[in-house]
């Protein structure tokens, strides 16, 4: 997930442009921090069940319960991802937002550029239950790096490596613990006469693509971003790990070219689902998709996806979804206690089940699946193998430029060219100078 350019907003906070009061026309008594009994939080939740009406369904006990515990009543709505980020970029320009709005969390830091989002001091933190119950790596996602954070977390995925046990105990084979065991076994599974291959990638998704740049340049331990928050894609530690990537399809023609025109990670997973491929790399909401289509939970286990050997066990970045209240709110107290509520023990249990979420909470237990190896395995990733993508305001230029060129690169692969390592640098490069002409 990705924030579409707050360039507008970011320019309307700079010019001091101040935010109208937020909240429904409910709101309680702004004296008092509407903190009283009698305010009223609009709430925008973004779409994480089936449907929007399936996340009413699941929210709506969850938030009436929230009610009779504090007397606050909320006005939720539900947003899709399509829609929920115009309607930030809208509610910050025009003051007409909500109290409390869920982002994803990669969006934290250029949100937080524009000034309208309330920090999570240390007053507000404590009011909440404090930092220390968070996972830090979770925590980490809030907002720039030495600031006090504009989010927190709510809900979390990780990548892992899924396998279909079947075809691995047939060739003989075990569990990739490294990339190149990773590599071994895919080519051993490919079998194009046969339309079967050993992965499916989503190769033309550019979220997809540059989650996978990150995290192969992050097991190079290479960062795509200076200390001054300048483009760096250009290194040698990026172009090499975004090389890695491509082989999957180039060099070890273990993925179906055809993966190019696979614009989202639903398409892969079905091909894994449906048997056509004996590996996929996806986060842990797969589990719904992958039962969907008729692969049954035992048929299929889960690993770490696999750093090369001597490379950072970097497995995934640190994924999900974060909570925002917004600055100018009549109800600060009020959010203050529905952002406690939603990131509380009980409420993060109700919740990790049908929207397949990883806990945010230390020493808490996913809930998301029955099998207990998945869910320790994706817990350990998420909560030790997992590392932030950038936290600086240009992430989501970084997220589009550097994305679709690798949709380009792969596509190429596709009809018949060759890439290399001076066609990624040039890229690379492309995007790097996109980026530094916008900031």
């Amino acid at each position: 997930m990705r924030l579409r350019s707050l360039v507008a907003a970011v320019a309307v906070s700079a010019l001091g442009v101040s935010l109208a009061a937020c909240g429904g026309n409910d709101s309680g008594d702004s004296s008092n921090g509407g903190g009283g009994g009698d305010a009223t939080l609009t709430y925008w939740a973004s779409n994480q069940g089936t449907s929007l009406d399936n996340d009413k369904q699941v929210l709506t006990p969850v938030l009436e319960k929230f009610t009779q515990e504090t007397g606050v009543k909320v006005n939720l709505e539900v947003i899709g991802w399509n829609d929920l980020q115009t309607r930030i970029q809208t509610a910050i320009t025009s003051g007409q937002a909500p109290d409390v709005v869920n982002i994803g969390n990669t969006w934290a830091a250029s949100l937080q550029a524009t000034d309208a989002f309330l920090p999570f001091d240390g007053d507000a933190m404590n009011a909440i239950g404090g930092k220390d119950k968070f996972v830090p790596t979770a925590l980490a996602t809030g907002g720039k790096e030495g600031t006090d954070p504009t989010s927190v977390p709510l809900y979390g995925l990780a990548y892992g490596l899924y396998y279909n046990k079947a075809m691995f105990a047939a060739a003989g084979l075990q569990p990739p613990k490294t990339w190149e065991e990773m590599v071994t076994a895919a080519q051993k599974l490919t079998n194009p006469a046969k339309k079967q291959w050993g992965m499916a990638l989503a190769a033309g998704s550019y979220t997809e693509n540059v989650h996978f740049a990150f995290i192969n340049a992050a097991q190079n331990k290479a960062d795509w971003f200076d200390a001054d928050g300048k483009p760096t894609f250009t290194g040698d530690g990026n172009v090499q790990g975004v090389l890695r990537y491509l082989d999957l399809m180039q060099k070890d023609k273990v993925a179906n070219p055809s993966n190019a025109q696979y614009d989202n990670g639903t398409k892969s997973v079905n091909d894994f689902a449906t048997k056509k491929v004996a590996m996929v790399i996806n986060q842990n909401n797969a589990d719904s998709s992958i039962v969907a289509n008729g692969m049954k939970a035992g048929e299929y286990g889960v690993v770490p996806f696999p750093a090369p050997s001597g490379g950072e066990p970097v497995a995934s970045h640190v994924a999900g979804i974060n909570l925002s209240i917004f600055k100018n709110t009549k109800n600060k107290d009020a959010a203050l206690k529905f952002v406690k509520y939603m990131t509380d023990a009980t409420t993060q249990t109700t919740l990790g089940k049908p929207f397949a979420s990883l806990p945010v909470l230390k020493d808490a237990k996913p809930v998301f699946t029955t099998d207990a190896a998945e869910a320790a395995t994706f817990a350990d990733v998420y909560n030790t193998k997992s590392k932030p993508l950038p936290l600086v305001p240009a992430e989501d230029q970084f997220e589009s430029t550097v994305g679709k060129a690798m949709n380009g690169l792969f596509a190429k692969i596709a009809t018949g060219g060759t890439v290399t390592a001076d066609d990624v640098k040039t890229a690379l490069k492309t995007a790097e100078d996109q980026v530094a002409a916008s900031s």
